[in-house]
């Protein structure tokens, strides 16, 4: 197959990887809208990550051509990701994309010793010299002189275009509040832990830190995602790997799609740990935040590139339990600096990369502007902790709390558990049970508890549980305390912050009032204020004795 009918062309993706797969996905929109423009896909054999390539372009639901029969053939274009393979077997002129930022990494066991993987020359000429590509786009000054100091010749179809996928990055920068909303970050801190692939990734090196930090950083202050390259999906596979990350994903850590959730990810963080991979370029031409490295430095890494770069003046985390300095030791505009070394061209890379192909193809482009695709919004941690090892510190100053997913770290003074939601023998070691509302039942004749009755019911079937608490539609909770005569409601006040409102999660609310409750030596009277500290916020939790008509209420 050479050419559709009338003026049309033939456009084939040559993938040989799935990182390098979801590289010529962000370039879609450079045919976007174009009825002139057939587009196929084709699995380049050799490398050892191809089956995350044939899974990701079936989901992508794309016409396919074995890779037998793609050497059969000829096309228009032919459009790459990596040099790597056999694409002189491939007929058409070829467009050769980056697979990463900044060619960082040396790889060894491929092409030129010491070559950055990606500008190695031996691997962008045919064994006749002439050169593989018509045109290697590229997305600094500086990696063209870097190609033509090692062989000019390899550097002749070499221009600078722009990254695609950094594109993308800037066309959603608007959407990081969005996408902290779908994952429900809310006030926290999100952290990232990016971590490339093979044996000097974060993920190989340090495999239990996100576990560790599950264990050490409060849930309601922090939240913790990690995003890892798919070459390690690849060779993992999707169990395997959530199997390796368990402790930390029932403790809530954010796994995100390595496709496009990644980068929406790296949008929405806050702060960012990192090894040697590029990710963390991405997430530095973004916005300047801080970033801390897991790299010693040395192996793969290539010291003069964009990654050496950033990794030579950011702190190193020695230690789970130095992350917070190591956070504070970041010196803002680093980050800056090391994308600009990566990324020259940013703002129009789909428009001048489409003018080049379509001068290839012969062909004037669409009338309509080529638009890069917005980030999607990231999916949620697919579980989410319901029981807490709870840390209340007691002072004048009132009632610290620091939450922690039951079992990641040191047991604290009270064992809380959402009754429904958490395992059985969680629920008979809790100090306080509480339960949330259900929604409306469907059912012809309907059975439900009253906020009074579940909290009597929950303290006479758990005879070791100190508390248990009913938290209202409304906001409110009823807590009733086992030795107490009365039953209390408990609710706190949102904080103003900036032009924005901060509420806080009631089951905090409950862990400070039994706190303080237990604390206090006899039963409150009357209104019974506590303040509530969580991190640097401080939050006013009022107790008061129930009203009949509180303790009537239905809570399903």
């Amino acid at each position: 197959m050479r050419r559709a009918t009338g003026d049309g062309r033939v456009v084939l993706f040559a993938a040989r990887s799935a990182v390098a797969l979801y590289r010529l996905l962000d370039a879609l929109p450079v045919f976007s809208g174009d009825a002139r423009i057939t587009r196929l896909f084709t699995l380049v054999p050799g490398s050892d990550f191809g089956a995350g390539a044939l899974a990701a372009v079936d989901a992508l639901g794309a016409r396919t051509v074995p890779w037998s029969e793609a050497c059969e053939r000829s096309y228009d274009l032919i459009v790459a990701a990596s040099p790597k393979g056999d694409l002189r077997l491939l007929r058409g002129p070829r467009v050769l994309l980056p697979h990463g930022a900044g060619f960082n990494k040396s790889i060894a066991g491929e092409g030129s010793a010491g070559s950055p993987s990606g500008l190695d020359p031996a691997l962008l000429r045919s064994p006749g010299d002439q050169a593989l590509t018509a045109l290697h786009a590229l997305a600094h000054p500086q990696q063209i002189a870097r190609l033509a100091a090692a062989d000019p010749r390899a550097a002749r179809p070499a221009k600078v275009i722009g990254d695609l996928t950094l594109e993308r990055f800037l066309a959603s920068a608007s959407l990081r509040e969005r996408y902290r909303e779908a994952l429900g970050t809310g006030a926290r801190k999100l952290l990232v832990l990016a971590s490339t692939w093979g044996p000097e990734s974060l993920i190989r090196r340090r495999p239990g830190l996100a576990a560790t930090l599950a264990g050490q950083l409060p849930y309601d202050e922090y939240q913790l995602a990690l995003v890892v390259h798919p070459n390690e999906r690849s060779l993992l596979g999707g169990h395997e790997l959530a199997e390796r990350l368990a402790p930390a994903l029932d403790a809530g850590m954010v796994l995100p799609d390595p496709h496009e959730e990644w980068a929406s990810v790296l949008v929405a963080a806050d702060a960012l740990v990192t090894d040697h991979g590029s990710a963390a370029l991405y997430y530095c031409a973004t916005r300047d935040r801080p970033v801390v490295s897991v790299h010693p430095g040395g192996g793969e890494l290539l010291p003069a590139s964009p990654m050496g770069m950033l990794l030579d003046r950011t702190a190193t985390l020695e230690a789970p339990e130095d992350l917070a300095d190591a956070l504070r030791a970041y010196r803002p505009g680093t980050g800056h600096a090391a994308a600009q070394a990566a990324f020259a061209a940013g703002g129009d890379a789909v428009g001048r990369l489409r003018t080049e192909v379509y001068a290839l193809l012969g062909l004037a482009p669409p009338s309509h502007a080529a638009q890069p695709r917005l980030l999607p919004a990231p999916r949620p941690a697919a579980r989410v902790p319901a029981a807490f090892d709870v840390h209340a510190a007691i002072s004048a100053d009132g009632v610290r709390i620091a939450r922690y997913p039951a079992g990641a770290g040191l047991p604290g003074h009270h064992l809380a558990v959402e009754h429904g939601a958490a395992r059985e023998p969680l629920a008979r070691s809790a100090g306080l049970l509480y339960r949330r509302a259900l929604p409306a039942s469907a059912a012809p004749v309907d059975l439900a508890w009253t906020a009074d009755g579940w909290t009597r019911h929950a303290l006479s079937a758990y005879p070791g549980c100190r508390s248990a608490a009913a938290l209202l539609p409304s906001g409110e909770c009823l807590l009733r305390i086992r030795g107490h005569e009365r039953a209390y409601a408990v609710e706190v006040d949102p904080v103003a912050e900036a032009g924005r409102i901060v509420r806080v999660d009631p089951a905090i609310a409950l862990s400070a009032a039994h706190a303080g409750l237990a604390s206090c030596g006899h039963p409150p009277d009357g209104r019974f204020p506590i303040d509530c500290h969580v991190g640097e916020r401080h939050f006013r939790v009022g107790v008061r004795p129930a009203t009949d008509a509180e303790a009537a209420r239905v809570v399903r």
